[in-house]
C-alpha cells in the first residue's frame, strides 16, 4: 500500500504492474531527455549572438527533426500495445469472482461455489482495531489463492464505480448493465489495498477494497468455514 508522501508507485504484486512500471521507467526517460535536449537548446539560443546561415534553411535538419519524432513515438507506443494485449489476454482462470458495486459498498460472488456470497462495508473509524487503516480497512475481506489466474467479472447496480487495486495494476469500471472483465495473479501472499475510483456519490471516499492473498490450502479452508 502507499505510505504518506510517496511520490512513486506503490510496489508491483502482479506481472502485470511490473511491466506497466517498466514502461512507466522507460517512457519517462525518452521525456527527460528530450525536455533536456530542449533546454539545453534554448539555453543556446539565449546566450550565444552567433547564426549559422546554412541552418536556416537545410532541408537535412527538416528531415531530421520529422523523422526523429517519428522514432520516438514507435519506441513508446510498441511496448504499449505489447502491454494492453496482456491485460487483455484470459489465461483459463482457476477461479471466478462477480463484483457488483453499489452506493457504498462492495458485494462478492464465488461463481465456483453454490452459496458463497457476501457484502464488504468500509470499517467505521470508531470500531477499528489497533493497527488497522482507517477508510481501507473491510469488515468481510476479498480472500484468493495465490499463484493463480483469478477473473474478476465486475458491474455496478447502480452507479456508475470503478474496482481499483494499483499494487495489481488493476482498474476496470463498473458500469450498470454491462459486465467488464479483468484477470489478477499474486505470486506472493498479502493484504493489498484499493478503493472505488470513480465518483460515485456523497460517500465515494468510503467504500474500499481490501485483498487478501493466501496459499491454496488455506483459500480452501476458508472457502469451507464460509459454506
Amino acid at each position: 500500500m502507499a505510505y504518506p508522501f510517496q511520490l512513486g508507485f506503490q510496489d508491483a504484486t502482479s506481472p502485470i504492474m511490473e511491466e506497466l512500471l517498466h514502461f512507466h521507467d522507460h517512457t519517462l526517460m525518452i521525456v527527460f531527455l528530450i525536455s533536456s535536449l530542449v533546454l539545453y537548446i534554448i539555453s543556446l539560443m539565449l546566450t550565444t549572438k552567433l547564426t549559422h546561415t546554412n541552418t536556416m534553411d537545410a532541408q537535412e535538419v527538416e528531415t531530421i527533426w520529422t523523422i526523429l519524432p517519428a522514432i520516438i513515438l514507435i519506441l513508446i507506443a510498441l511496448p504499449s500495445l505489447r502491454i494492453l494485449y496482456m491485460m487483455d489476454e484470459i489465461n483459463n482462470p482457476s477461479l471466478t469472482v462477480k463484483t457488483m458495486g453499489h452506493q457504498w459498498y462492495w458485494s462478492y460472488e464465488y461463481t465456483d461455489y453454490e452459496d458463497l456470497a457476501f457484502d464488504s462495508y468500509m470499517v467505521p473509524t470508531q470500531d477499528l482495531k489497533p493497527g488497522e487503516l482507517r477508510l481501507l480497512e473491510v469488515d468481510n475481506r476479498l480472500v484468493l489463492p495465490m499463484e493463480m489466474t483469478v477473473r474478476m467479472l465486475i458491474s455496478s447496480e447502480d452507479v456508475l464505480h470503478s474496482w481499483a487495486v494499483p499494487s495489481l495494476g488493476l482498474k476496470t469500471d463498473a458500469v450498470p448493465g454491462r459486465l467488464n472483465q479483468t484477470t489478477l495473479m499474486s505470486p506472493r501472499p498479502g493484504l493489498f489495498f484499493g478503493q472505488c475510483s470513480e465518483i460515485c456519490g456523497s460517500n465515494h471516499s468510503f467504500m474500499p477494497i481490501v485483498l487478501e492473498m493466501v496459499p491454496l490450502k488455506t483459500f480452501e479452508n476458508w472457502s469451507m468455514s464460509m459454506l
